[in-house]
Parts: C-alpha cells; sequence; structure tokens
C-alpha cells in the first residue's frame, strides 16, 4: 500500500518537486485568506464601485507594467535566489497592512498602496515559480506535476482558505492578515530547501535587457499554440476582469450574501474545479485539447450570462462550481502546453508575455467594471462580459485548432539541463 506521501507527490517526480509542491501549498494558505480578506478590507473602507474596482486593478496593473521585466529577471537571476528576496518583501508589505488595522490609521489609501505592492511582488514570485517545474520535472511527467499543483490553488486557494479568511476577518480585521505573513515565511523556507539545476547567465553575458524582452515575444508571436492561449487569456480576461471587479459587491448586494457567504462563492467555483481534477485523465482521454478549450470558452460565456440574470444565492453558487471545474481544465491544459513548447532558457519570458495577457486583460476589464457598475448597476458588468465573450469565441473558433496539435512535435532544447530519472523501486 502506497503512502499518502508517494499518492500525492510520487517518487518519480523527484524531492526538489516535493519541497515546490509543498512551498506552493503553504503559500496558497495565505493567498486563500486573503482572497476573501482583502476584497472585505476595501468593502469596510468604501462601497464606491469604481472604488472597489480599483482596488482590484491596484492588484492587476503590476503585471501589466512590470510583467516583462520580471521575465528578463527570471531568466537571467538565480530564481530561488529572486522568490525568496521577493517573498520577504511581500511579508513585510502584509505586515504594514496588520499595522495600520492595529493602530486604526487604515483608509482606502493606505490599501490601495499596499495591494498595488503586493501585486507587484507577486509579479516577480508568480512568473518565476512558474519556470521551477520544467527545470526539475521531466517533460511527460509535467501533466501530472501540474494536476498537483492545481489540487492545492484549488482545494487550498480556492476552497478551503478563503472562507477561513472571511470567517478570521469577521472575528478581527487583522487576524487573516497576520495568518498570511506567517505562511509566506513558511513557505519561504521549504522554498530554500529546492536544488535546482544550474541556470541563469554570468552579468558580462547579458545583452541590453530590450534584446530579451524582444526575444520573448518574438518567439510567442512566432508559435501558433501559444499565441493562440495568450491572445485567449487577453480578450477574456478583459470580460473576466470586468465582472469579478465588482463580484464582492454582487455578492453582498444583489445576492444579499455577507462576508462569509461570499468567500463561498470561491468555494463552490473550488469545488467544481476538485471534480474536474478526478475526472481530468479521463477527459483527455475522449476530448481534443481544441475542443476542451472551446466548450471551455462556451462554458465561461454562458456562465456571466447566468450571473446577470439570477438573484439567487444556490443558483449563483451552482454557476460557480460549473465554472470551477471550466477554469480548472483550461488552466491546467494552458500551462501544460506552454511549458511543453517552451525551451528552459525562455520560460521566464514566455511566461511574462503570457502574464501580460492574463493582467493587461484584468487592468483594462478591471477599468471598464468599475464605470460600468457605477453608472449602469451592479450587473452591468456581467452583462458586458457576456456579450464581449460570445463575440470573441466566434472569431477565435478556429484558431485554436492549433493547440490541439502543440503536443505533436517532441521538446527539443540543446540547452535544457538533463533531469535524471529517479529509481522507482
Amino acid at each position: 500500500m502506497r503512502s499518502p506521501v508517494e499518492v500525492v507527490a510520487p517518487a518519480r517526480l523527484g524531492t526538489p518537486f516535493r519541497w515546490l509542491l509543498g512551498a506552493t501549498w503553504v503559500s496558497n494558505v495565505g493567498d486563500g485568506f486573503a482572497i476573501a480578506a482583502g476584497p472585505l478590507l476595501v468593502a469596510s473602507q468604501t462601497h464606491d464601485p469604481f472604488l472597489v474596482a480599483l482596488a482590484a486593478l491596484a492588484q492587476w496593473l503590476p503585471p501589466f507594467v512590470f510583467g516583462l521585466w520580471a521575465g528578463v529577471l527570471s531568466d537571467r537571476m538565480d530564481r530561488k535566489t529572486l522568490i525568496v528576496t521577493v517573498d520577504l518583501l511581500r511579508a513585510a508589505v502584509v505586515l504594514v497592512i496588520v499595522g495600520s488595522i492595529l493602530t486604526d490609521s487604515v483608509s482606502i489609501a493606505v490599501v490601495l498602496v499596499a495591494l498595488f505592492l503586493l501585486g507587484t511582488a507577486e509579479v516577480f514570485v508568480d512568473n518565476t515559480s512558474g519556470t521551477l517545474l520544467p527545470m526539475i520535472v521531466r517533460r511527460d511527467d509535467l501533466a501530472i506535476a501540474n494536476s498537483r499543483l492545481q489540487v492545492g490553488f484549488i482545494a487550498i486557494n480556492q476552497m478551503i482558505a478563503p472562507p477561513i479568511g472571511a470567517a478570521l476577518f469577521a472575528a478581527g480585521m487583522a487576524v487573516p492578515f497576520i495568518g498570511q505573513a506567517v505562511v509566506i515565511l513558511v513557505s519561504v523556507m521549504l522554498v530554500m530547501r529546492i536544488a535546482l539545476p544550474p541556470h541563469g547567465r554570468e552579468t558580462e553575458e547579458h545583452p541590453p535587457v530590450w534584446h530579451d524582452v524582444v526575444e520573448g515575444v518574438r518567439w510567442v508571436l512566432h508559435h501558433a499554440a501559444v499565441r493562440t492561449l495568450v491572445l485567449t487569456i487577453f480578450i477574456f480576461n478583459i470580460t473576466f476582469g470586468a465582472a469579478w471587479s465588482v463580484l464582492v459587491l454582487y455578492a453582498t448586494v444583489r445576492l444579499g450574501m455577507g462576508a462569509v457567504g461570499f468567500g463561498l462563492l470561491t468555494t463552490c467555483g473550488a469545488a467544481g474545479g476538485l471534480t474536474a481534477i478526478l475526472a481530468y485523465g479521463w477527459i483527455t482521454a475522449r476530448v481534443s485539447l481544441g475542443n476542451l478549450m472551446r466548450i471551455g470558452l462556451v462554458i465561461e460565456t454562458l456562465t456571466h450570462l447566468a450571473l446577470a440574470l439570477t438573484t439567487v444565492p444556490w443558483v449563483a453558487m451552482v454557476i460557480f462550481f460549473i465554472f470551477g471545474a471550466h477554469a480548472f481544465v483550461w488552466g491546467t491544459t494552458s500551462i501544460t502546453v506552454r511549458q511543453r513548447a517552451v525551451p528552459t532558457r525562455l520560460q521566464g519570458r514566455v511566461g511574462s508575455v503570457n502574464l501580460i495577457g492574463v493582467y493587461g486583460g484584468l487592468v483594462i476589464g478591471a477599468g471598464i467594471g468599475g464605470l460600468l457598475a457605477r453608472q449602469w448597476g451592479v450587473t452591468a458588468p456581467f452583462w458586458f462580459a457576456f456579450v464581449g465573450s460570445a463575440v470573441f469565441v466566434v472569431l477565435i473558433w478556429n484558431q485554436l485548432k492549433y493547440v490541439a496539435h502543440a503536443d505533436e512535435a517532441p521538446f527539443v532544447d540543446d540547452e535544457r539541463p538533463v533531469v535524471p530519472t529517479p529509481p522507482t523501486g
């Protein structure tokens, strides 16, 4: 009988993966607290829909501004050192939020600045963290490794931690942020245990930064599957960002759900994701990647329509469950396709281009959502999201064929360090 550790992180994935998995899961606890506590802190300072959306914008703007530079640094520097350093700075910002709450000096201005700084730190941490897995896990094992990481993200970050974070916020505004700072520090200690193969470049070998940026962008533009994924996530995050930027108001005002109820919406989405995890192997064995993407886009489009129409909390919770399943399937497939396709030396820069697509769309969407909600009510962003998504699905439909063929050619990268096969006996 296999041990629980072997079931979750098989030995063939290696010890470095187990440390990475532990660090990621622990970090997801704090991030999950913030998913609920952050919007609730904003809502405690203002009920202006535009300022609520501006708080989302403060978190989504940094990746759009700094994403490409983060990609260059993660390809040039020691990636573990970069993650540890920035995470320590992130913990310090969270403690500043705690201090402002405890001294009763917190304000919407303080919250917005702190959210911007946290978003900036997360650009470098998230982009660099995404480059570690292909360095320590064999190509054929990337799908299972990504699914294990996603289990923690969905179960902890979205399902377990948010309602706990909301409950902690109800008990005391500073409590969930204290917890977030603690788990960031624990995650740092685990990351320091990860052994990475040699990477990065010597300082004297560095070309101008713009040269590295252009190289990453050019690679994406010439790779059909990755280019299609980046374009799709950019457009769909405009529509998603418009709706989700006012989600806390939608849940508390339109649906009449309290702080804990808002956290439960995220939990329902996570439950859908966990269900998709159990069925993911069965689904991918029977449905092509291209059709999987098409189905997901249709589901997301109809999600916006359904949320715009309903005023019943349990109906919204069912919708979030379905959306959560779609989000897991889309996210896992997209990450695996990109990691398999991109050479190690370009992982950071190509990942940063994808990050620009992700957060560039969210930035634009948040601005649109705040203005629409202020002018026409909290459901207006959801109607915008539905119409915009529907139009894009029609336009992108045939381009998704490139994703279906993304795994046909073998991966070749002379600069990738050889990952030894762990013993299986």
